[in-house]
Protein backbone atom coordinates (compact mmCIF):
# COMPACT_ATOMS: atom_id res chain seq x y z
CA UNK A 1 0.00 0.00 0.00
CA UNK A 2 1.53 3.37 -1.03
CA UNK A 3 2.59 5.68 1.77
CA UNK A 4 0.30 8.71 2.19
CA UNK A 5 1.66 12.10 1.19
CA UNK A 6 2.83 14.43 3.98
CA UNK A 7 0.50 17.29 4.86
CA UNK A 8 1.74 20.85 4.42
CA UNK A 9 0.06 24.12 5.33
CA UNK A 10 0.34 26.78 2.62
CA UNK A 11 -0.32 30.37 3.66
CA UNK A 12 1.28 32.21 0.76
CA UNK A 13 0.38 33.07 -2.87
CA UNK A 14 1.95 30.24 -4.88
CA UNK A 15 1.93 30.31 -8.73
CA UNK A 16 0.10 27.36 -10.35
CA UNK A 17 3.21 25.56 -11.61
CA UNK A 18 4.94 25.74 -8.23
CA UNK A 19 1.74 24.70 -6.48
CA UNK A 20 1.63 21.67 -8.78
CA UNK A 21 5.15 20.78 -7.66
CA UNK A 22 4.02 20.86 -4.03
CA UNK A 23 0.87 18.84 -4.82
CA UNK A 24 2.97 16.15 -6.50
CA UNK A 25 4.75 15.49 -3.21
CA UNK A 26 2.36 16.71 -0.52
CA UNK A 27 -1.23 17.14 0.57
CA UNK A 28 -1.94 20.88 0.83
CA UNK A 29 -4.03 22.60 3.47
CA UNK A 30 -4.65 26.20 2.39
CA UNK A 31 -4.84 29.06 4.89
CA UNK A 32 -5.39 32.72 3.93
CA UNK A 33 -2.19 34.73 4.23
CA UNK A 34 -1.73 36.28 7.66
CA UNK A 35 -4.20 34.13 9.58
CA UNK A 36 -3.06 32.27 12.67
CA UNK A 37 -2.40 28.65 11.82
CA UNK A 38 -3.37 27.44 15.28
CA UNK A 39 -6.81 28.96 14.70
CA UNK A 40 -7.43 28.53 10.97
CA UNK A 41 -6.34 24.89 10.62
CA UNK A 42 -8.47 22.02 11.90
CA UNK A 43 -7.20 20.01 14.85
CA UNK A 44 -6.92 16.92 12.64
CA UNK A 45 -4.72 18.71 10.12
CA UNK A 46 -2.63 20.43 12.81
CA UNK A 47 -1.84 17.03 14.30
CA UNK A 48 -0.31 15.67 11.08
CA UNK A 49 1.10 18.74 9.31
CA UNK A 50 4.78 18.22 8.50
CA UNK A 51 5.55 21.52 6.81
CA UNK A 52 4.51 25.16 6.59
CA UNK A 53 4.99 27.59 3.70
CA UNK A 54 4.15 31.12 4.80
CA UNK A 55 4.90 34.83 4.53
CA UNK A 56 6.10 37.24 7.21
CA UNK A 57 2.46 38.14 7.81
CA UNK A 58 1.82 34.69 9.31
CA UNK A 59 2.83 34.44 12.98
CA UNK A 60 4.66 31.21 13.80
CA UNK A 61 5.10 31.82 17.51
CA UNK A 62 5.36 29.43 20.43
CA UNK A 63 1.59 28.85 20.52
CA UNK A 64 1.52 28.00 16.81
CA UNK A 65 4.46 25.64 17.08
CA UNK A 66 2.86 23.98 20.10
CA UNK A 67 -0.28 23.43 18.01
CA UNK A 68 1.73 21.77 15.21
CA UNK A 69 3.44 18.88 17.00
CA UNK A 70 4.48 17.04 13.83
CA UNK A 71 5.84 19.97 11.86
CA UNK A 72 9.42 19.52 10.67
CA UNK A 73 10.01 22.62 8.55
CA UNK A 74 8.73 26.20 8.27
CA UNK A 75 9.68 27.76 4.94
CA UNK A 76 9.31 31.54 5.03
CA UNK A 77 8.62 33.42 1.80
CA UNK A 78 10.97 36.24 2.85
CA UNK A 79 14.51 36.96 3.94
CA UNK A 80 13.39 38.19 7.35
CA UNK A 81 11.93 35.74 9.83
CA UNK A 82 10.90 37.89 12.77
CA UNK A 83 7.41 36.36 12.44
CA UNK A 84 8.91 33.04 13.59
CA UNK A 85 10.00 32.13 17.11
CA UNK A 86 13.30 30.64 15.95
CA UNK A 87 14.60 29.66 19.42
CA UNK A 88 11.35 27.79 20.12
CA UNK A 89 11.48 26.15 16.67
CA UNK A 90 15.08 25.11 17.19
CA UNK A 91 14.32 23.68 20.62
CA UNK A 92 11.52 21.62 19.07
CA UNK A 93 13.65 20.38 16.17
CA UNK A 94 11.83 22.48 13.56
CA UNK A 95 13.96 23.66 10.63
CA UNK A 96 13.37 27.28 9.60
CA UNK A 97 14.15 28.31 6.02
CA UNK A 98 14.09 31.69 4.28
CA UNK A 99 14.88 33.25 0.91
CA UNK A 100 18.12 35.30 1.09
CA UNK A 101 20.12 36.42 -1.92
CA UNK A 102 17.40 36.45 -4.57
CA UNK A 103 15.97 39.84 -3.55
CA UNK A 104 19.19 41.74 -2.88
CA UNK A 105 19.25 43.60 -6.20
CA UNK A 106 15.59 44.63 -6.05
CA UNK A 107 15.93 46.04 -2.51
CA UNK A 108 19.16 47.82 -3.46
CA UNK A 109 17.43 49.35 -6.47
CA UNK A 110 14.59 50.66 -4.31
CA UNK A 111 17.09 52.05 -1.80
CA UNK A 112 18.81 54.04 -4.53
CA UNK A 113 15.40 55.08 -5.78
CA UNK A 114 14.78 56.67 -2.40
CA UNK A 115 18.16 58.42 -2.54
CA UNK A 116 17.41 59.90 -5.97
CA UNK A 117 13.82 60.76 -5.09
CA UNK A 118 14.81 62.58 -1.91
CA UNK A 119 17.79 64.42 -3.38
CA UNK A 120 15.80 65.63 -6.38
CA UNK A 121 12.50 66.06 -4.47
CA UNK A 122 10.71 64.11 -7.17
CA UNK A 123 7.43 63.59 -5.31
CA UNK A 124 7.01 67.34 -4.84
CA UNK A 125 8.22 67.88 -8.41
CA UNK A 126 5.42 65.67 -9.69
CA UNK A 127 2.86 67.53 -7.58
CA UNK A 128 4.31 70.86 -8.75
CA UNK A 129 3.48 70.02 -12.35
CA UNK A 130 0.08 68.48 -11.61
CA UNK A 131 -1.23 71.45 -9.62
CA UNK A 132 -0.20 73.92 -12.33
CA UNK A 133 2.54 75.65 -10.33
CA UNK A 134 4.95 75.26 -13.25
CA UNK A 135 2.80 77.73 -15.19
CA UNK A 136 3.79 80.38 -12.65
CA UNK A 137 7.52 79.68 -12.62
CA UNK A 138 10.26 77.06 -12.39
CA UNK A 139 10.37 74.52 -9.58
CA UNK A 140 12.79 75.05 -6.68
CA UNK A 141 16.34 73.79 -7.14
CA UNK A 142 17.32 70.42 -5.64
CA UNK A 143 20.64 68.65 -4.94
CA UNK A 144 23.23 66.64 -6.84
CA UNK A 145 24.20 63.16 -5.68
CA UNK A 146 27.82 63.40 -6.84
CA UNK A 147 30.10 64.05 -3.90
CA UNK A 148 27.44 63.30 -1.28
CA UNK A 149 28.12 60.69 1.40
CA UNK A 150 25.97 57.58 1.65
CA UNK A 151 26.24 55.87 5.03
CA UNK A 152 25.27 52.22 5.29
CA UNK A 153 24.20 51.00 8.71
CA UNK A 154 24.79 47.31 8.07
CA UNK A 155 27.04 45.90 5.36
CA UNK A 156 25.60 42.56 4.29
CA UNK A 157 24.59 41.44 0.81
CA UNK A 158 22.10 44.27 0.28
CA UNK A 159 24.44 46.89 1.72
CA UNK A 160 27.16 45.88 -0.71
CA UNK A 161 24.69 46.03 -3.63
CA UNK A 162 23.66 49.55 -2.57
CA UNK A 163 27.31 50.60 -2.32
CA UNK A 164 27.97 49.49 -5.89
CA UNK A 165 24.99 51.43 -7.17
CA UNK A 166 26.00 54.55 -5.22
CA UNK A 167 29.46 54.48 -6.76
CA UNK A 168 27.84 54.79 -10.19
CA UNK A 169 26.50 58.16 -9.00
CA UNK A 170 29.94 59.26 -7.79
CA UNK A 171 28.85 59.14 -4.18
CA UNK A 172 31.23 58.58 -1.28
CA UNK A 173 30.23 55.41 0.59
CA UNK A 174 30.94 54.68 4.25
CA UNK A 175 29.58 51.92 6.46
CA UNK A 176 29.29 50.59 9.97
CA UNK A 177 28.81 46.92 10.71
CA UNK A 178 29.23 44.70 13.74
CA UNK A 179 32.01 42.91 11.83
CA UNK A 180 34.38 44.76 9.51
CA UNK A 181 33.96 43.96 5.82
CA UNK A 182 37.62 44.09 4.91
CA UNK A 183 37.01 42.67 1.44
CA UNK A 184 34.74 45.60 0.54
CA UNK A 185 37.22 48.03 2.06
CA UNK A 186 40.11 46.58 0.03
CA UNK A 187 37.96 46.72 -3.09
CA UNK A 188 37.32 50.40 -2.46
CA UNK A 189 33.59 49.78 -2.20
CA UNK A 190 33.12 51.51 1.17
CA UNK A 191 35.16 52.87 4.08
CA UNK A 192 34.57 51.76 7.66
CA UNK A 193 33.40 54.22 10.29
CA UNK A 194 32.39 53.91 13.92
CA UNK A 195 28.66 54.20 14.45
CA UNK A 196 28.89 57.77 15.69
CA UNK A 197 31.18 58.75 12.81
CA UNK A 198 28.72 57.22 10.36
CA UNK A 199 25.86 59.27 11.80
CA UNK A 200 27.84 62.52 11.74
CA UNK A 201 29.20 62.18 8.19
CA UNK A 202 26.27 60.74 6.23
CA UNK A 203 24.16 62.84 3.87
CA UNK A 204 21.98 59.76 3.44
CA UNK A 205 21.83 57.12 6.16
CA UNK A 206 20.49 53.83 4.83
CA UNK A 207 19.49 51.10 7.28
CA UNK A 208 20.37 47.49 6.40
CA UNK A 209 20.33 45.58 9.69
CA UNK A 210 18.02 42.68 10.60
CA UNK A 211 15.39 43.07 13.30
CA UNK A 212 16.45 41.55 16.61
CA UNK A 213 16.20 42.31 20.30
CA UNK A 214 19.40 44.35 19.94
CA UNK A 215 18.35 46.35 16.89
CA UNK A 216 14.69 47.03 17.77
CA UNK A 217 14.33 50.79 18.19
CA UNK A 218 18.10 51.22 17.84
CA UNK A 219 17.76 54.18 15.46
CA UNK A 220 16.13 56.80 17.67
CA UNK A 221 16.37 60.40 18.79
CA UNK A 222 20.01 60.06 19.84
CA UNK A 223 20.87 59.01 16.29
CA UNK A 224 18.74 61.73 14.66
CA UNK A 225 20.30 64.43 16.80
CA UNK A 226 23.75 63.16 15.79
CA UNK A 227 22.93 63.43 12.07
CA UNK A 228 23.26 66.50 9.89
CA UNK A 229 20.10 68.65 9.70
CA UNK A 230 20.42 68.25 5.92
CA UNK A 231 20.63 64.44 6.07
CA UNK A 232 18.01 61.88 5.08
CA UNK A 233 17.14 58.53 6.65
CA UNK A 234 16.28 55.57 4.41
CA UNK A 235 14.87 52.33 5.79
CA UNK A 236 14.31 49.30 3.55
CA UNK A 237 15.15 46.79 6.31
CA UNK A 238 12.53 46.35 9.04
CA UNK A 239 10.26 49.07 10.43
CA UNK A 240 10.77 48.43 14.16
CA UNK A 241 14.53 48.98 13.83
CA UNK A 242 13.63 52.69 13.78
CA UNK A 243 11.88 54.36 16.71
CA UNK A 244 8.98 55.73 14.68
CA UNK A 245 7.77 58.26 17.28
CA UNK A 246 11.30 59.67 17.53
CA UNK A 247 11.56 59.79 13.73
CA UNK A 248 8.32 61.76 13.45
CA UNK A 249 9.55 64.20 16.08
CA UNK A 250 12.93 64.54 14.36
CA UNK A 251 11.26 65.24 11.01
CA UNK A 252 8.91 67.81 12.50
CA UNK A 253 11.65 69.58 14.46
CA UNK A 254 14.19 69.60 11.63
CA UNK A 255 16.80 67.33 13.21
CA UNK A 256 16.97 65.65 9.78
CA UNK A 257 15.75 66.82 6.38
CA UNK A 258 13.56 63.88 5.44
CA UNK A 259 13.10 60.15 5.15
CA UNK A 260 12.39 57.39 2.65
CA UNK A 261 10.54 54.47 4.24
CA UNK A 262 9.61 51.15 2.71
CA UNK A 263 8.91 49.63 6.13
CA UNK A 264 7.13 50.87 9.25
CA UNK A 265 6.49 49.73 12.81
CA UNK A 266 2.94 48.65 11.91
CA UNK A 267 2.04 47.47 8.44
CA UNK A 268 -0.02 48.23 6.45
CA UNK A 269 0.47 51.85 7.49
CA UNK A 270 -2.69 53.62 8.65
CA UNK A 271 -3.24 56.68 6.42
CA UNK A 272 -3.99 58.57 9.65
CA UNK A 273 -0.33 58.11 10.65
CA UNK A 274 1.60 61.39 11.03
CA UNK A 275 4.08 60.00 8.51
CA UNK A 276 1.46 60.37 5.79
CA UNK A 277 1.05 64.06 6.57
CA UNK A 278 4.74 64.92 6.40
CA UNK A 279 5.83 66.40 3.07
CA UNK A 280 9.47 65.48 3.68
CA UNK A 281 8.74 61.73 3.75
CA UNK A 282 8.56 59.35 0.79
CA UNK A 283 6.61 56.17 1.52
CA UNK A 284 6.41 52.76 -0.12
CA UNK A 285 4.31 49.73 0.81
CA UNK A 286 7.06 47.29 1.92
CA UNK A 287 7.80 46.87 -1.77
CA UNK A 288 11.56 46.28 -1.75
CA UNK A 289 11.21 42.83 -3.28
CA UNK A 290 7.98 43.61 -5.15
CA UNK A 291 9.02 42.95 -8.72
CA UNK A 292 7.64 40.13 -10.84
CA UNK A 293 11.06 38.59 -11.29
CA UNK A 294 12.16 38.80 -7.67
CA UNK A 295 8.92 37.52 -6.15
CA UNK A 296 9.02 34.57 -8.54
CA UNK A 297 12.60 33.75 -7.55
CA UNK A 298 11.71 34.04 -3.86
CA UNK A 299 8.77 31.67 -4.18
CA UNK A 300 10.82 29.17 -6.16
CA UNK A 301 13.38 29.13 -3.37
CA UNK A 302 10.73 28.91 -0.64
CA UNK A 303 9.06 25.94 -2.34
CA UNK A 304 12.39 24.24 -3.02
CA UNK A 305 13.40 24.69 0.63
CA UNK A 306 10.12 23.13 1.77
CA UNK A 307 10.30 20.12 -0.55
CA UNK A 308 14.01 19.52 0.04
CA UNK A 309 13.55 19.52 3.82
CA UNK A 310 10.61 17.11 3.65
CA UNK A 311 12.44 14.92 1.16
CA UNK A 312 15.52 14.53 3.35
CA UNK A 313 17.67 16.82 1.20
CA UNK A 314 19.57 19.87 2.42
CA UNK A 315 17.65 23.09 1.70
CA UNK A 316 19.55 25.93 0.08
CA UNK A 317 18.72 28.48 2.79
CA UNK A 318 18.40 27.54 6.47
CA UNK A 319 18.11 29.91 9.42
CA UNK A 320 18.92 27.21 12.02
CA UNK A 321 20.91 24.60 10.05
CA UNK A 322 21.98 22.71 13.16
CA UNK A 323 18.42 21.35 13.35
CA UNK A 324 18.71 19.51 10.04
CA UNK A 325 20.70 16.55 11.34
CA UNK A 326 18.10 15.88 14.00
CA UNK A 327 14.98 16.39 11.91
CA UNK A 328 14.19 12.74 11.61
CA UNK A 329 14.52 12.04 15.31
CA UNK A 330 12.66 15.15 16.43
CA UNK A 331 9.27 13.86 15.31
CA UNK A 332 9.83 10.09 15.29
Amino acid sequence: MPQSLPTVIVSAPVPPDLRAAIEAACRIVDVPTGQRLDEAVSAADRAVARGVLCTVRTPVDAATLEALPAVAVVSNFAVGYDNIDVPRATKGGVLVCNTPGVLDRAVADLTMGFVICLARDMVEGDAYVRRGAWLRGPAPLTSDLAGKTLGLLGMGRIGRMVARRAQAFDMRVIYHNRNRDTASEEEGLAAYRTRDELLAESDFLSVHVPLSAETRGSVGMREFEAMKPSAYLINTARGPVVDEAALIQALREGHIAGAGLDVMEREPLDPASPLCALSNVVLQAHAGSATVETRRAMMELAVTNLLDALGGRQPLAMVNPAVRDGMGAAHA
